[in-house]
């Protein structure tokens, strides 16, 4: 299949950030125990490994809650404070990739395939991770805090970047690490090349394996839309 057909057959790229592009979820893990250790609790890695993909507002009603602190808005609000300063320290710096993130970005644009980011980070975070990812390389950016509280599993946020670019989501292949983000991006209709990383994916509807982006173009993406 040449370049083109490969357009013809996918609409647009849809991309999740931590843990799929960048292996950034790792510096989340630094951000989230330190956390709960100022809330004077503690974090397991099983309690940890369900907030993969999850948002800010989520994330640290939950680091209130098993930390049996009260849950009100009041606290959600300053922990979320604590969590982003931290995690800003460490997006300032250069954030690593995932193996073959970079190469397959480049090919995706090179073959005149629009892609958006899909995050569940907000923009703030967002903006410095760009420094690294290169916001050049997406048409569309979503971001946690610009999806009304419907943030993934929901599958407002695939929508909304469907929507921003003007193309049908069910022509669209969204990449994806987490449960959650796979669920949203398969509840919008995408395709969905779920990357494992930090937890396990279950098989699901119009999923697609691959144990890392090594190699895929536009042209893998589209025998993986024929596929499902």
């Amino acid at each position: 299949m040449d370049k083109s057909s490969a357009v013809d057959e996918v609409a647009a790229v849809l991309w999740d950030m931590d843990g799929t592009l960048v292996d950034s979820e790792k510096l989340w893990d630094v951000a989230l125990y330190e956390a709960a250790e100022w809330l004077g609790g503690s974090l397991s890695p099983e309690q940890r490994s369900t907030l993969v993909g999850s948002n800010m507002a989520a994330t640290c009603r939950y680091l209130l809650e098993v930390t049996g602190k009260p849950a009100d808005d009041d606290a959600v609000a300053k922990v979320a404070d604590w969590v982003r300063a931290r995690t800003k320290e460490m997006f300032a710096e250069e954030l690593p990739w995932r193996d073959g993130a970079q190469q397959a970005l480049d090919a995706v644009r090179a073959a005149g395939v629009p892609s958006a980011l899909v995050t569940s980070t907000e923009r703030e975070l967002t903006e410095l991770a760009l420094r690294t990812i290169g916001a050049e390389r997406f048409d569309v950016t979503v971001c946690g805090d610009e999806v009304d509280g419907l943030n993934k599993p929901n599958p407002e946020p695939y929508l909304r970047a469907a929507r921003a670019l003007g193309v049908d989501p069910t022509r669209c292949v969204a990449v994806e690490d987490s449960p959650v983000g796979a669920e949203s991006a398969a509840a919008a209709g995408c395709t969905v090349l779920v990357v494992p990383n930090e937890v396990p994916v279950p098989p699901g509807r119009r999923r697609v394996f691959r144990s890392s982006l090594v190699g895929v173009d536009a042209t893998v993406l589209a025998e993986l839309v024929r596929s499902v």
